[in-house]
This record gives C-alpha cells, structure tokens and sequence, in this order.
C-alpha cells in the first residue's frame, strides 16, 4: 500500500474522492480526521462525521414507516441532505459485519436504501490497522475493493506548519524543531501513553490552560500524562535547558559548554540525542555524498564526543549506540569509523585543556 503526506493526500482528495471513495489507513492520532474536516472546509462543503465502532446498521439506512401499505425506510436527518457535502467515516474497518455490508450500496452506489447523495458528494472512509493495538476487524474483501486505499504518514514539518497557525504552544513547537523524530511512535502493546500529533496537541492545550505562571513540577506532570515516557522526559530536560538559555547550534558551534554538573544530567541526556539526531539527519549514508557543511557537523560531533569522553563515558556511548526500534536511523558507518579513529587524539585534547 502506498503511503502519502498530509499535502499529497489533499490532492488525491480533490481528484479522486469526486469520483471514487478513498479510505485512509494509519495509527490513531496522526492527524486524519482533523485533516479530512479542514479538506472539507477548504473545498467549501459540510463534513459529517461518524463513527463506525458506535454505528448500528439502522443508523445507516434509517427505520421503517408505512406509506399507502408499504415499507419505506427514512435514513437518519444528518445523512439524508439535500446538498452536497463530505461524508466521513472514521473507524470503518472497527464496524460490525452487519454495519459493513450496509456501506456496500453507500460506497458503490453512493445511495442508502431510496435516497441518494446529492451529485457532488464525497465518501471518505478511515481507519487505524491491526498492528496499532487499535479496535479493529477484518475488512470484507467485497468492501475493501469498493474504495482506493492509501496510508498517512505525518511529517513534522507539516504539522509544525500546522501547529503555527494554529496556536500551539511554543514550547511544544520549539521541542518538535529540535526533535522532529519525536512527533509520533508506533502505538505501544502495552497500556501506556504514547506521542502523537493529537498527544502533543493535548499537552499544548494543557500548558496554554496553566499559563505563564506553570511550575516545572506540573510540566513533568502533563508531558508524562501526554506523552511516550522517554518523550515527556525529554520534553523536561529541553525546558530546563531553555530556561537555563542553553542552546544546542552553540553547543554545535563551540560557542557554549556542554553542563557537566550532576543536577543537569537530564539536560546533557537532551542535549546529546539532540546533537545525536541532528547528524542523523544531517550525514549523508555515504562518505562520498559529504558537501563543506556536513563536513563541518561531523567535525564538530566528533568534538562534542570527545568532551562527552571526559564528562560521561556513558553520555558518549548514548551518542553513537545503535538503536534497533522500529523505523530506527542511526549514524552513518563512515561517521563512526571515523569516530573510531579521531576519539583518542579529541579525548586527549580535551583533557589538556
């Protein structure tokens, strides 16, 4: 199945949904419902929302009534419109069999029993999958034939597009521009919090309603209540390194110093899987792909492991180790052969100073 980003999944929108119906696949609080009711507001038609896991088929095709001695079923006011407009279906594949196969007619035929969309409408259908530990069943072949299937996978830049204009606070964007790769995680087996896009817009809302005067204590609170636990950890640290006006480009550039103090472990912790993520990003797979400015990164982690030799043997291991999670980046091969080869000599200088 192909997977598509917020601004590709806006266009498929505007040029198959006329036609065809689309279901959306992906983990639950990336961002689809939010995304197909602001489609149907920039496309200037109303959006109405169900939700499949609390449907029964009657809220489909309506209950019965006798007219001149015959049966005539009267779908539900919210369905049955006379204009256009977007109808949209979250948690579908969450339907009972009986819910599904009333959809057949809706989503071939785009008609529920004698009425009929008006010309013009949309059917968009959603839904979380079976690795999300979500509340899922099967979908029947006969109704995953009816409908084009893509799968949304969020990007922090969309969504930090997003969350500007739409207010969120800006510790939270701040804390995503440095880690982006923090925005969501597959959802855990186990009862636990976890970060998505929906997550971190709850902790935004949540920190907008304490206000300027929120404790660092309470902070710690929310995120934990939000968040994946490294996350809200992390989350932490990063404030406590704003408030402390330390700044990872300074420390990049030389031009600030690593905290070595005991209390400030959490924010050397953010500090390193900050740099550690920025030349994940930033190094080419392959040596030879090195243009000046990645040249000039790794020089300067490489420095930035050296002081780490004398601060935290164990901060320099979390800098370099392998990670084996899902969907996990880590350093290029290169880099670390070259880690390998300077550490001494960097240690060294660093010791001497």
């Amino acid at each position: 199945m192909q997977t598509v980003t917020p601004p590709q999944l806006v266009k498929l929108l505007l040029n198959v949904a006329p036609t065809r119906p689309v279901f959306i696949w992906g983990p639950p609080g990336i961002g689809k419902s939010a995304l197909i009711e602001r489609f149907a507001t920039d496309v200037g038609i109303d959006c109405v929302s169900l939700l499949g896991s609390q449907l029964a088929p009657e809220d489909l095709i309506g209950v019965p009534r006798i007219e001149d001695g015959k049966s005539v079923f009267c779908p539900p006011r919210m369905i049955a419109r006379d204009t256009p407009y977007l109808l949209f279906v979250d948690e579908l594949n969450a339907c009972s069999f009986e819910v599904q196969k009333a959809f057949y007619s809706l989503i071939n035929d785009r008609r529920l029993g004698e009425y009929r969309l008006p010309p013009g409408s949309v059917v968009v259908g959603a839904g979380n999958r079976a690795q999300d530990s979500a509340i899922v069943k099967p979908m029947s072949s006969a109704l995953m034939n009816r409908m084009l299937h893509v799968e949304l996978r969020p990007t922090a830049r969309d969504w930090l597009d997003w969350a500007y204009a739409q207010g969120i606070h800006p510790w939270v964007i701040q804390y995503l521009e440095t880690r982006p790769d923090h925005l969501h995680v597959p959802p855990p087996k186990i009862e636990e919090t976890f970060s998505t896009p929906r997550s971190w817009h709850i902790l935004s809302d949540a920190l907008h309603a304490y206000g300027a005067t929120v404790q660092q204590s309470e902070t710690e609170l929310l995120a934990e209540g939000c968040l994946s636990a490294n996350h809200a950890r992390s989350f932490a640290a990063f404030l406590k390194q704003l408030h402390g006006n330390l700044r990872v480009d300074l420390i990049l550039k030389g031009e600030q110093p690593l905290p070595r103090a005991a209390t400030e472990r959490d924010v050397l912790y953010f500090i390193v899987q900050s740099v550690r993520a920025q030349l994940v990003k930033e190094l080419p797979p392959e040596r030879d792909a090195l243009k000046p400015q990645n040249r000039q990164l790794a020089n300067q982690g490489k420095r930035i492991l050296g002081e780490l030799c004398e601060i935290s043997v164990e901060m320099a291991t979390v800098m370099v180790a392998e990670e084996v999670s899902e969907n996990a980046r880590n350093l290029p091969a290169w880099f670390l052969i070259e880690v390998v080869r300077d550490l001494p000599r960097l240690a060294a200088s660093v010791s001497v100073k």
